[in-house]
């Protein structure tokens, strides 16, 4: 497979599908008494699919809901743009999953999470959710880290994604690694596997930390291309972003000058927008319109509010020249 064939215009992803809610006051950590805004779509790989969705990529999500108010939110959110619910199961009994948000003044975040014992991880798998995901004609297929803190779901990701990495399907991997979410000791060794076949390889530097401690970007890049990955791209927050392709190709953007209101999603829109567009625009020109992406997303209340259109994101681009 040539950088030529990751065209990526049909896009797959699978994961927790939750509801947000967003603490008022910072520097309480959830532990006090408060007014919470919500709920807001949310959810990492929900966010990456509606991003995907709105920049042109045809998509499809496999996750579960509750029969609930709060799963018709999520619902409601992926039809108005256009992402295909076909492997989104609705579970009679069981809330949609949550989490619960609250901000510090050195703008770290305090999560807690309603998943394990939620709908959110009775994810669809076998060899049906395989097959619908082949049939819908993939060109990429995307997992969060965010997914693989619960046993089931992650051997439920690492099927998938094992299957269809074998049908030629190119695997993009955020590892997107929580500390919140890790409960299983096996969790690093889901990790590594899914890194072993990964085309599209996105870390945070937070990742990065944690998984190449010590190690230069340059370094660890190098090694995972040298691999097989075809894309590995650094997101550096407030410091841009850095990839390296397979093809030699290395290049570096600074992060834009936006206010900061809520930068929950905007990694998952940089991942989104850039898996997307990998086969419609040179390296260089997709990872720009990612990094606008991420800028935009940090601009909104709300985890999906700040997700942009290709039409946003050139003219955001066209404002900054």
């Amino acid at each position: 497979m040539n950088a030529a064939e990751l065209k990526a215009g049909r896009i797959g992803s699978m994961g927790e599908l939750l509801v947000e809610f967003i603490c008022a006051d910072k520097d309480g950590g959830n532990r006090r008494a408060s007014t919470y805004a919500g709920p807001y779509p949310s959810g990492a790989p929900g966010i990456f699919i509606d991003q995907a969705a709105r920049v042109g990529a045809s998509t499809i999500f496999s996750g579960a809901v509750g029969s609930d108010a709060f799963g018709e939110v999520l619902l409601d959110r992926f039809a108005a743009v256009g992402v295909s619910d076909a492997l989104v199961r609705t579970v009679a009994g069981i809330p949609t999953g949550s989490a619960f948000v609250s901000y510090n003044s050195d703008g770290s975040r305090d999560f807690v999470f309603n998943i394990a014992h939620s709908a959110a991880a009775q994810l669809p798998v076998g060899d049906a959710a395989i097959e619908e995901f082949a049939a819908f004609g993939l060109n990429a297929f995307h997992i969060s880290g965010s997914t693989l803190g619960d046993p089931k779901m992650a051997a439920a990701a690492l099927q998938v994604c094992r299957a269809l990495h074998e049908k030629g399907v190119a695997i993009s991997f955020d590892p997107n690694i929580r500390k919140e979410l890790v409960a299983d000791p096996s969790y690093m060794e889901t990790v590594r596997a899914l890194l072993d076949i990964a085309s599209f390889i996105l870390p945070s530097t937070e990742d990065a930390e944690v998984l190449f401690p010590g190690e230069p970007f340059e370094a660890f890049a190098q090694r995972l291309l040298g691999a097989g990955a075809r894309y590995v791209v650094l997101k550096r927050g407030d410091a841009g972003c850095i990839g390296a392709a397979s093809d030699g190709q290395v290049e570096s953007f600074d992060a834009h000058k936006v206010e900061v209101i809520d930068p929950t999603g905007a990694g998952d829109c940089f991942c989104a927008t850039f898996v997307a567009l990998a086969g419609r625009f040179s390296f260089s020109e997709a990872m720009r319109r990612a990094n606008a992406a991420g800028a935009l997303a940090v601009g909104k209340v709300g985890p999906m509010e700040g997700n942009s259109s290709l039409t946003d994101i050139e003219a955001f681009l066209e404002r900054q020249a």
